[in-house]
């Protein structure tokens, strides 16, 4: 398996990577069409990276670190962990969990104070790899404002 920056020839596999897990089971929002459309755009230029996995030259993994869309905390500065996604019948095989191995360097290489993540208590095998990678779960009352109707989770890895 290959772990590598996104390349603009990505966008597409992104786009479809994504939206397969979210139409399985969700609505598609207005922030992943943002995020989705023009990667680029929404997750790079914000200071953001993308980060892909292949295997055999088949885009068959991504997700994206970006500055968290609020900074809950004054003199921290955290990120956000998004469109982590995995091809459909190669779930299973760790390109999860390359992915957020790189991710969690990424958070550190952007001088991060901690990483957030929020997503749905029904994506199981998702939130068995946060908490695996040392993500704890937030308290309702700890929950930071979310653009998503389906994220019903948060969690938050500090370094």
């Amino acid at each position: 398996m290959l772990v590598r920056p996104f390349e603009t020839s990505d966008r597409k596999a992104f786009a479809d990577l994504n939206l397969a897990w979210i139409e399985e089971g969700f609505t598609v929002e207005q922030s992943d069409r943002e995020q989705l459309n023009d990667p680029e755009k929404s997750i790079i230029a914000l200071g953001g990276r993308i980060i892909i996995a292949e295997i055999d030259g088949e885009v068959c993994g991504c997700g994206a670190v970006l500055p968290a869309h609020i900074q809950p905390f004054a003199g921290k500065y955290y990120v956000e962990i998004v469109k982590m996604a995995a091809k459909a019948g190669m779930r299973g095989h760790g390109i999860g969990g390359a992915i957020m191995a790189r991710l969690i360097d990424e958070a550190r290489a952007m001088k991060a104070d901690g990483i957030w993540i929020e997503t749905a208590e029904k994506l199981t095998a998702a939130n068995r790899l946060y908490r695996s990678s040392g993500f704890r779960e937030l308290a309702s009352e700890e929950f930071w404002p979310t653009p998503y109707s389906r994220c019903n989770t948060q969690l938050l890895l500090e370094f």
